[in-house]
């Protein structure tokens, strides 16, 4: 499946592409509907092909927390500046935002059970807290005998 799919079935489930010019407009409509904004930063999917399978996932997560979050994919040509912003420091990457404040972020492909888990947590954590990457790089999953 190529990105331009993807991006074409994001639309269809009501996902926006936002840029440096219209996210903030898409994080004060999230705000006003009382749900956490969740920025899709996927990268170059040649370069990053989990991508696709992050952006096939979040439509799913959106449906999952029944209306807790709303859901955007940041325009390739803004990446840089909105991730620098974010602090997204690998793609892809699902950033987390409430009224102003970044509540962290996810990178990679992960497991059904770890999304929820730490989406929940970003959901209920206190506000005021700073925010952290809330999964690691590092991919749980190794070869036997690899140590990093």
């Amino acid at each position: 499946m190529e990105f331009q799919q993807v991006k074409h079935d994001l639309a269809r489930h009501g996902l926006p592409e936002v840029d440096a010019t219209t996210v903030d407009r898409f994080l004060g409509a999230a705000d006003d509907a009382g749900a956490i904004a969740v920025l899709l930063s996927a990268g170059d999917p040649a370069r990053f092909p989990e991508a696709i399978d992050v952006a096939v996932v979040l439509p799913e997560l959106i449906a999952a927390f029944q209306g807790r979050l709303r859901g955007a994919v940041i325009a390739r040509s803004d990446e840089g500046a909105l991730g620098q912003r974010f602090g997204v420091r690998v793609q892809p990457t699902l950033i987390f935002v409430a009224k102003g404040e970044t509540l962290g972020l996810i990178a990679k492909i992960q497991d059904w059970s770890i999304y929820v888990d730490r989406i929940t947590k970003l959901i209920d954590r206190p506000r005021g807290q700073s925010a952290a990457v809330a999964v690691t790089i590092v991919p749980q999953h190794r070869a036997p005998g690899v140590e990093l």
